[in-house]
């Protein structure tokens, strides 16, 4: 399998070549560019399966990719690696994009290649970098990337009516379409919507969106049902907090 890395720094380059050698058996050719065209130019020339493109590059940023090439004439996934902030690593989650942020370490890679190489064919990276360009623009992120068996739905944060944990996965409902079931854990999008006053955490199982409670019900405890129907149990701790909440919405 070939891999190409854009990287303007040579330094940065050097370890990241290093490192998917020694760690990554399936990469068995690397090519390396210093600038996105020379990059272009290697695409067109080597059709590699995975690009490891840095964003920040002195003459033309890595979001610019699409711009110089025909993506339905290639295939291969993107794997970002930066060393931007916690902002920025907000965009690339919500974008559902591959990253690695420098230092890079090696579990953090073995992850992201093995992730990309099971993508390859099947993500839209066109619908990606337009959201990941969309979200660093920005700081009101107004969608999020789900991942699901045929690619990626880009969803508006106000049609997601509830995330409920399953294991170490999450089912996410959303309004007008069928429940996705993403392979991250609850956890991950309470962090990821911590700044989202819309959204609350009842119960360690439950991340809700408040505009879509439909009913409070004192019945057995006291349970919210939800527009979609769905029963969402209230932890003891959080019940007066959230009688208080939703007495001001």
């Amino acid at each position: 399998m070939k891999a190409v890395i854009i990287d303007d720094e040579k330094k940065a380059r050097n370890v990241l070549r290093t490192m998917l050698l020694e760690n990554c058996a399936k990469i068995t050719q690397i090519f390396e560019a210093e600038n996105l065209v020379s990059g272009v130019s290697l695409i067109k020339s080597e059709n590699p399966s995975l690009i490891f493109l840095d964003i920040e590059m002195p003459e033309n940023s890595g979001l610019e990719i699409l711009n110089h090439i025909n993506k339905e004439d290639y295939n291969f996934e993107i794997i970002f690696v930066t060393a931007y902030s916690d902002y920025a690593i907000q965009a690339f989650q919500l974008s559902a994009i591959d990253y690695l942020l420098k230092p890079i370490r090696p579990t953090q890679l073995n992850e992201a290649v093995e992730k990309a190489i099971s993508q390859i064919g099947k993500s839209q990276i066109s619908l990606k970098l337009e959201e990941l360009k969309n979200s660093l623009q920005s700081n009101n992120f107004k969608k999020i990337g789900i991942p699901y068996a045929d690619g990626i739905k880009f969803v508006n944060f106000e049609d997601i009516i509830m995330f409920e944990a399953d294991g170490m996965y999450t089912k996410v409902s959303i309004k007008n379409m069928d429940a996705i079931l993403v392979s991250k854990p609850l956890r991950f999008f309470v962090d990821l919507f911590t700044t989202a006053t819309t959204f609350y955490k009842p119960h360690r199982s439950f991340l809700i969106n408040l505009m879509f409670i439909k009913e409070y019900i004192k019945k057995d405890g006291g349970y919210i049902l939800m527009e979609n129907d769905k029963t969402v149990s209230i932890s003891k701790d959080k019940k007066e907090e959230f009688l208080t909440i939703v007495q001001n919405i």
